[in-house]
C-alpha cells in the first residue's frame, strides 16, 4: 500500500550527507519540511539546497545513536538515517522510534515505517513506483520509462481540468454532473487538438463553450438551464 505522508511543515532530521542523503532529502524538500541534516561532510547537492535556504546543516560526527537522539531538542517528526555504517543506522532508528519519531533507514526496510518509493516527476506530475524492496534497480528503469511516456498535452490537461475544476465547484454543487463534464472534456477532439498544438487559452475558451452548452442539457433538476447559463456567464 503506497501512501502520500504530508510533511508540510513537519521537522526531519536526515543523519547522513553523501549522495544518497541528498536523494531521500529531496523528497522532503520538496513536500515543504523543516529540514535538518547532520553529517560529518556534505555532498554537492545537500551544500546546495543549503545555500538555497531549502534546509539547515549540521557539521557533526555521530558515532552514539542513543546520545544523538537523546540531544535532539525538539524530538523530530521524522528521523532518517542514510549513513554507510548500517550498525549506527539501526541505532538510531531504534532510538528514534522510543522518542515517538517516524523513522527510515535507508539500508534496512524491516525497522522503518514506510518506504520510499521510486518517484517519477514530470511537470506537476508524481508517480511511485515501488516493487515492494525486491528490486530497487527495476523501480528506477521503471521511473525512467514512465518519465517518458507523459506527454506535453498530460501535463496542458492537467492544468485544464484544475481550472475548469475550480469553476464548476463554485458553481454546480452536484458532483456527478462535475465529474460527467469533466470526463466529455477529456475526451473532446476540439480541445484534443488545440492542446497537442499546445494552443492553451484556445483550448481553454473551447471547453468553456461546451461546458456550457453541455451542463445546460445534463445539469439536475435543482438547476435550471437558466441559471446554469447566468452562472457561467459570471465566470
Amino acid at each position: 500500500m503506497l501512501v502520500d505522508f504530508k510533511f508540510d511543515g513537519k521537522y526531519v532530521v536526515v543523519v547522513g550527507g553523501g549522495s544518497e542523503g541528498y536523494k531521500k532529502t529531496l523528497s522532503f524538500v520538496e513536500a515543504g519540511a523543516k529540514i535538518l541534516v547532520v553529517s560529518k561532510t556534505f555532498s554537492s547537492g545537500i551544500k546546495k539546497l543549503h545555500k538555497m535556504k531549502k534546509l539547515k546543516l549540521l557539521k557533526a560526527e555521530v558515532n552514539d545513536g542513543e546520545a544523538f537522539v537523546n540531544s535532539l531538542t525538539p524530538k523530530p517528526d521524522l528521523l532518517v538515517a542514510v549513513t554507510n555504517d548500517p550498525e549506527l543506522n539501526a541505532q538510531l532508528i531504534k532510538h528514534a522510534k522510543s522518542a515517538g519519531c517516524i523513522v527510515y533507514a535507508i539500508d534496512n526496510p524491516s525497522i522503518s515505517d514506510f518506504k520510499l518509493p521510486a518517484l517519477a516527476k514530470v511537470g506537476e506530475v508524481r508517480i511511485a513506483i515501488s516493487t515492494a524492496g525486491k528490486s530497487p534497480t527495476m523501480a528506477r528503469v521503471l521511473r525512467q520509462r514512465i518519465e517518458k511516456m507523459v506527454t506535453r498535452e498530460d501535463l496542458l490537461q492537467i492544468k485544464l481540468q484544475n481550472y475548469l475544476r475550480k469553476n464548476l465547484k463554485q458553481r454546480i454543487l452536484d458532483q456527478k454532473v462535475r465529474r460527467k463534464v469533466l470526463y466529455q472534456m477529456l475526451k473532446n477532439d476540439e480541445v484534443k487538438k488545440l492542446m497537442k498544438e499546445g494552443k492553451f487559452d484556445e483550448a481553454k475558451e473551447m471547453a468553456m463553450k461546451i461546458l456550457k452548452n453541455s451542463l445546460i442539457k445534463d445539469t439536475s433538476e435543482k438547476y435550471s438551464a437558466a441559471a446554469v447559463n447566468h452562472r457561467l456567464q459570471e465566470a
